[in-house]
Order: C-alpha cells, then structure tokens, then sequence
C-alpha cells in the first residue's frame, strides 16, 4: 500500500494505563492496537494523535496532532434541528412495535429532521439498530416515566393499536402521557382512541395503514401551526382550569 496512517486517541501502546480499566476491555486495546506496533513501524504508518499529549509522549514516531473540532456547527454538521417521534408501549405492545417498524424506516429515510424514541429490551434494541436516528430507553419505573414525559423536547408520539381481544380492554390513557409529553399524538382509530380524539382537533385518528401513518407523520414534521393547535385542544382537555 502506498500509505498507512493509524489515527490514535487513547494512549494504545502503553499498558500501563491501562490498569484498573476491565479486563474483557485491557484484552481488546491488546489485541486490537497494542501487539501490532512492531507491524505498524515496519510498514511505515504515519501516527495521528488528538492531543499533544500524546504527541509529547511518542514524539519518536513524529506524529501529527488533530486536535478535536466541533462536529455540531458549521457547514457539513450533517444534521439539522432534531423534532422526536416516540412510541412509549410496554412489552405486551410487541406487535405493535413490529408493525411500526417499516413505517417508521420510511419516515426516517424521508425526514432526516425526525429521530425516533422508543422503550424496550435489548430485543427491541437490537431490532431496531439498522435504523437511523434511533434511541431506545430501557423499561423504568413509572416516578422515572414521569419525569422522562416532563422534559421538553418531543414532538409526534404514536398510539397504534392492533385488533386483539387483550388490546380490546385497554384505557386511552396514552392520550394524557403524549400530551404530557408536549406533543401531538397520532392514534389508532379504534374504539379505545375514540372515545376522545377528535381527528385533527386534539389529535389525529388514523386506520391501522402503514402508508397512511407515515405519510402523516411527514405532513405533521412540516406543519407546525397544525401540531400547536393540536397540543392546545389537548393540553385543555388533559389539564382543565
């Protein structure tokens, strides 16, 4: 090869810091970095570094510094402003999630401003790792849930709900936790969601297409005017004066 460079931003050679770290992680920087300096030396690689520290300290070998740069201002950042689509269900939705999940791939590719927010295992986490601008959070403890829905930040939350007789009992009480959350909520057109959402009024009532709900959801993620409107019907109906 005509050039090799090895860019370098823990001290890898050294084992001695290395001390204290866990053991599964010592084996990795020694099997991955550390055993291959000889190999690297004698293929001539250039060393880039992050910090003149680590310059100073291998200063034998020449390295370049590239210190770190912001990688979230200016031209190039890659991502604009991030508006959040979640969907809070437990692990009896597991169905539901399956069905999300090629709308919810489509949605992404299509508006790179959304990111989407979900709760599950590392079944669900694993299910969804293809995916772009995913973040899935653990199952907490309804004190953590409520404090989660009072941070700021969500805008589209998703209520989909598949004709079962166990979904058939079900409350609509993700009604009042999207509110909570201060978003507009896109609901299942079921007998459960019916009874409160009226459509395009307190929030979006939707038959169980896939299509149909993303196509929503990238009519929602470019109308703001609609989603405030929305959330205000809501917010009086959920926190009454």
């Amino acid at each position: 090869m005509s050039r090799l460079v090895l860019f370098m931003d823990d001290d890898l050679f050294d084992l001695r810091p290395h001390t204290g770290l866990p053991i599964r992680y010592r084996w990795k920087l020694y099997r991955l970095a550390w055993r291959h300096q000889a190999w690297l030396k004698k293929m001539g690689a250039e060393l880039w570094v992050s910090t003149p520290w680590l310059a100073e300290k291998y200063v034998s070998w020449q390295p370049t510094v590239l210190q770190p740069q912001s990688p979230y201002s200016g031209v190039g950042s890659g991502l604009s402003a991030q508006k959040t689509l979640f969907y809070h269900g437990s692990a009896s939705h597991s169905q539901e999630l399956e069905w999300l999940y090629p709308m919810v791939e489509q949605v992404l590719n299509q508006d790179h401003t959304l990111s989407f927010e979900l709760i599950g295992n590392s079944k669900v986490r694993n299910r969804f790792t293809a995916l772009p601008r995913v973040h899935v959070l653990y199952p907490m403890e309804w004190p953590a849930y409520q404090a989660l829905l009072s941070r700021p930040g969500r805008t589209i939350g998703l209520a989909p709900l598949l004709e079962n007789r166990f979904n058939a009992a079900r409350a609509h009480t993700k009604f009042f936790d999207i509110t909570q959350a201060g978003a507009v909520g896109i609901y299942a057109d079921h007998p459960v969601y019916r009874s409160i959402i009226r459509h395009q009024h307190n929030g979006v009532l939707l038959p169980m297409d896939q299509q149909a709900w993303a196509d929503e959801i990238l009519r929602l993620s470019n109308d703001e005017q609609s989603r405030k409107k929305m959330l205000e019907n809501a917010k009086h109906q959920v926190f009454p004066l």
